[in-house]
């Protein structure tokens, strides 16, 4: 049975981050999937949700973190450290987050802000001095949680994976 966590104790149910286990990484890949679709975050014509599907591949090559309930998947986040095939900016001094979503269930209980978090503690964990993001321009409100914990854009590391799409880049100085 799955528990509404819109309901009035849904804010007082703890939520732990852990690494995805194996068994969910089908369910953890359609989350992501769907968090950036229902936002209109795939672009038409891409192959970027299957990307984003591909939860056993980012666990194995670099850390895929869940936020749970205990009961249900809320949400996820890849985290790149050194050497891992899914960094795109991280710099050797620098951890790297990437396909943080959230699952329309969970919106506006602070799950973003903690996955956010734990890749800012597990970068500290790891010795870096900044940890760093690549963001859709267009993913505002992605863009006040980084700022409000105190992140920087640094538009001259701002890039493009292909035409049309434009990604900020922004850094926490651990």
């Amino acid at each position: 049975m799955t528990t509404d966590p819109t309901a009035p104790d849904a804010a007082a149910r703890p939520v732990t981050i852990r690494l995805a286990a194996p068994d969910e990484y089908a369910a953890v890949g359609e989350l992501t999937a769907e968090a950036y679709a229902n936002d209109g975050f795939i672009p038409a014509g891409s192959d970027y949700g299957d990307t984003l599907r591909a939860a056993a591949d980012r666990a194995e090559r670099a850390e895929l973190w869940v936020a749970t309930d205990g009961t249900d998947l809320l949400g996820t986040v890849t985290y790149c450290g050194a050497g891992s095939f899914y960094r795109e900016i991280g710099q050797d001094h620098e951890g790297e987050f990437r396909m943080l979503g959230v699952s329309a269930k969970a919106r506006g209980l602070g799950v973003g802000t903690a996955l956010t978090e734990h890749c800012i503690t597990r970068s500290r964990e790891l010795g870096f001095s900044h940890l760093v993001l690549s963001s859709a321009d267009y993913m505002v409100p992605a863009h006040r949680i980084y700022q409000r914990l105190g992140f920087v854009r640094v538009p001259a590391r701002d890039w493009s994976p292909r035409p049309g799409v434009n990604l900020y880049v922004f850094s926490l100085e651990l």
